[in-house]
């Protein structure tokens, strides 16, 4: 049974309150250089369209569409805005809305219980990490599923199905209902399609948004979750059934965007925004925890330790 630490038992009252000061500055800030970033990577790539500069921006445009659910996922936690409107708003428009999500609502239910229950046998998010670690062979199979857009398209696709309700509803009910829940998803997308054809490029929105959200985007997103819980040394400890990965310049360019690297300062103190995680590591290190906790220099070390196990079978 995992040990409940407190906050208390990791910062000072003075230094919890310092983390969890909210900032909507801060979080505008992160929201428009997450969308500023597309939008200077499509028009590079408008300007400068070769095989080089479409590969380098579906992978950065990737790890922004990533951005977006990682900021998705402070609104989860009430954490963009204090006024819980302005909050949620924020997270269904801004951030879901252009892709195939809707409102942060039924997220935050489900999440609130992955961290009561971390690591544990009621955690809804065991599923991505009981089965590591795993064989590199097994990996490089989820790998190539998810480069080629296997993995993309089997999740989006249910999700669309999802949206038309099920199978047996009068099918005047599910058309109205799935207008409902991607209408707008459509809506926005076209006017994505409708800028490109403007400029005419209109083929750069199928390969600088539709293909990374297919391909680059769900294979960091597996990157992202191996690292927060495979193959940790720990269940029932707080500081080693979480891990943080150190991430450079690159990693945080391609694979790691807003400071989700910091994994395990997220649950040692939930109510700590995005961008006051690195204080939080900061401190936990100068307080003498490194020891104790489970860190990774980066995440290529991350990706091996998580994948050291023997070939036994296809997975």
């Amino acid at each position: 049974m995992a040990v409940r630490e407190r906050p208390r038992d990791f910062f000072s009252q003075a230094e919890i309150a310092g983390l969890i000061a909210a900032s909507p500055w801060r979080s505008t800030w992160l929201i428009v250089h997450c969308w500023g970033s597309i939008l200077a990577i499509w028009a590079v790539c408008v300007v400068w369209t070769n095989p080089l500069t479409v590969l380098l921006g579906a992978m950065l445009v990737g790890c922004r569409q990533l951005g977006l659910a990682v900021l998705n996922h402070d609104g989860a936690h009430n954490l963009l805005y204090k006024n819980r409107r302005l909050n949620d708003w924020v997270s269904e428009w801004v951030l879901n809305r252009p892709l195939l999500g809707a409102s942060v609502v039924p997220y935050r239910n489900y999440h609130i219980e992955h961290h009561k229950h971390t690591q544990q046998a009621d955690d809804p998010d065991l599923h991505l990490s009981a089965p590591f670690p795993i064989s590199r062979a097994s990996f490089r199979r989820k790998m190539i599923r998810d480069l080629t857009g296997q993995t993309g398209w089997k999740q989006r696709s249910a999700t669309v199905k999802g949206a038309f309700g099920r199978p047996g509803q009068p099918w005047t009910e599910r058309l109205v209902r799935g207008a409902r829940r991607m209408g707008p998803n459509l809506a926005i997308n076209l006017v994505f399609l409708a800028g490109f054809a403007a400029a005419d490029h209109w083929p750069m929105y199928f390969l600088l948004w539709v293909l990374p959200a297919l391909t680059w985007e769900p294979f960091i997103t597996r990157v992202r979750n191996i690292g927060e819980h495979g193959a940790v040394p720990d269940n029932d400890d707080r500081l080693r059934n979480t891990r943080t990965t150190h991430a450079g310049l690159l990693e945080r360019a391609f694979i790691a965007p807003y400071f989700v690297n910091y994994h395990l300062e997220h649950h040692l103190l939930v109510s700590c925004p995005c961008y006051r995680l690195g204080r939080a590591h900061a401190l936990l290190l100068r307080k003498g925890f490194a020891a104790r906790m489970e860190l990774k220099p980066n995440y290529l070390a991350m990706l091996r330790h998580a994948t050291a196990r023997p070939e036994t079978g296809l997975a």
